[in-house]
């Protein structure tokens, strides 16, 4: 018989290790985001296995995000691009599956939602908004460089010609200064330096930081997850500043691929972006192929998936008023908001 259990702390390394077996799980999968959603957010983090005498066959990582302005979900996982079940056998995410819903019913929220990377092909509810970006790159700098289409090649070697440097090391202040300010002018509310801190707490050398400056000053920076053999920048933006200077963001993400193709990193995930965006066109311009993301739901209370996200009409007021904000003032209001976008 399966049972299906709750993930504690005393079997933080079980969980993992059927992580890093299975082709199917991501770094969104790991147990440390259980520890990230509820020191970082407050959230309840509802980790579920299944297990066959003492032998763990399936993971659902699910955490409870519950807001008067943005609604009351059940999401696999809160906060990251992918999530949803990873099974050995159907039995296995049948039941986990069904106990996901028993849960989501219970809590009596508005969605279950899975972030799936394949479609589960359950007939659940499926909103096609996001795309990922993923590509293998050759331990040759030279390889990689020539496989960057034309146009975008030119700009990273404009940021070369103009000096730009990139650093990589403990440079965590750095990185959320220069985040805060991009997110801001974008506006978007930022997440809170404690969610940062915590993420290095939890992964340590599988989290960094690269910051790119201009004769001193920063100007970009980018916080990086590292996955088996894959790098997924996932945090990363400019200042106002960088705008004069030719090149910041394709010199930034091409010293991300340089350095990881000689640690011997062999996919770059670019990661997710809503469609027809210009962060899904750049994308496109970096000779990355689209592949659909499969965001399936499970409607609890609702009538329909939930929007949010910056392109939904009534945020557009609310966006166009945070871009003006003082940053002291989006830093101190921005992590109250933000920790319910997830």
């Amino acid at each position: 018989m399966i049972t299906i259990n709750q993930l504690s702390p005393d079997n933080f390394s079980r969980w993992d290790e059927f992580v890093a077996k299975s082709a199917e799980a991501t770094f969104f999968h790991r147990a440390g985001w259980k520890t990230v959603l509820e020191n970082a957010f407050g959230h309840r983090g509802y980790f579920l296995y299944a297990e066959r005498d003492g032998k763990i066959e399936g993971i659902l990582p699910l955490g409870h995000n519950k807001s008067a302005l943005f609604g009351n979900v059940l999401v696999s996982t809160p906060f990251c691009v992918y999530g949803g079940i990873v099974a050995e056998n159907q039995e296995a995410a049948s039941a986990l599956r069904q106990a996901a819903c028993d849960l989501a019913h219970s809590l009596k929220v508005d969605a279950l939602e899975l972030r799936n990377l394949k479609p589960s092909n359950e007939g659940w509810a499926e909103k096609n908004l996001y795309s990922t970006f993923r590509k293998s790159i050759d331990a040759d700098p030279e390889v990689n460089m020539k496989a960057i289409p034309s146009k975008q090649r030119t700009m990273v070697r404009k940021g070369i010609k103009n000096g730009l440097v990139s650093e990589v090391g403990d440079y965590w202040d750095r990185a959320y200064r220069v985040y805060s300010e991009s997110v801001r002018n974008l506006g978007t509310p930022v997440f809170s330096k404690k969610y940062f801190k915590t993420l290095k707490h939890v992964f340590g050398d599988d989290c960094g930081v690269m910051m790119i400056s201009h004769q001193g000053k920063d100007v970009a920076g980018v916080v990086s997850f590292y996955f088996r053999d894959e790098v997924l920048p996932y945090y990363g933006g400019s200042v106002a500043a960088a705008r004069s200077i030719k090149g910041v963001n394709d010199f930034m993400y091409w010293e991300l691929m340089r350095r990881s193709a000689e640690q011997g990193i062999k996919t770059f995930d670019f990661g997710r972006s809503k469609n027809g965006t210009g962060p899904y066109k750049f994308k496109k311009h970096w000779g990355f192929v689209p592949e659909p993301l499969h965001y399936e739901y499970s409607l609890i209370t609702a009538d329909s998936a939930p929007d949010v996200n910056p392109l939904n009409p009534k945020y557009q007021l609310f966006i166009k008023a945070w871009k003006k904000l003082p940053l002291f003032a989006a830093n101190m209001m921005g992590p109250i908001l933000a920790k319910n976008l997830g």
